[in-house]
């Protein structure tokens, strides 16, 4: 079955906040010549603390590639959840824009709850 895999792989404190480690695979039988989505982070107490952007750029059919993002003020230890809240680009030759949401599959290796 196609699909857009995201993995939250890891949260490691950076110099001014925290990096989020991602693996992304995607499978959805065409080249993504951009995916980027748009998260929220929550704090443990399920507080909306920020809205942000991650831009995969181009992600190759039947390829997994690995992408961090550092976000400044954010404390990787009080974090409780991350949503993926939309697409806001999915595009390639042949790809319905939607696709990259309905074929989201997430898990997580950091902990906290990730998905959509």
């Amino acid at each position: 079955m196609p699909s857009l895999a995201i993995e939250l792989n890891a949260l490691q404190p950076a110099e001014n906040g925290c990096r989020f480690t991602f693996m992304v695979t995607n499978t959805l039988g065409a080249t993504l010549d951009a995916a980027a989505f748009e998260l929220v982070l929550f704090d443990k107490a399920g507080m909306v603390s920020s809205l942000t952007l991650v831009d995969f750029k181009d992600l190759p059919d039947g390829k997994t590639k690995v992408r961090q993002f550092d976000f400044s003020g954010v404390d990787c230890g009080n974090l409780g959840r991350v949503l993926i809240n939309d697409a806001t680009q999915c595009a390639g030759t042949g790809i319905d824009p939607k696709a990259c949401i309905a074929n989201l599959k997430t898990q997580t290796r950091a902990d906290v709850t990730f998905g959509a």
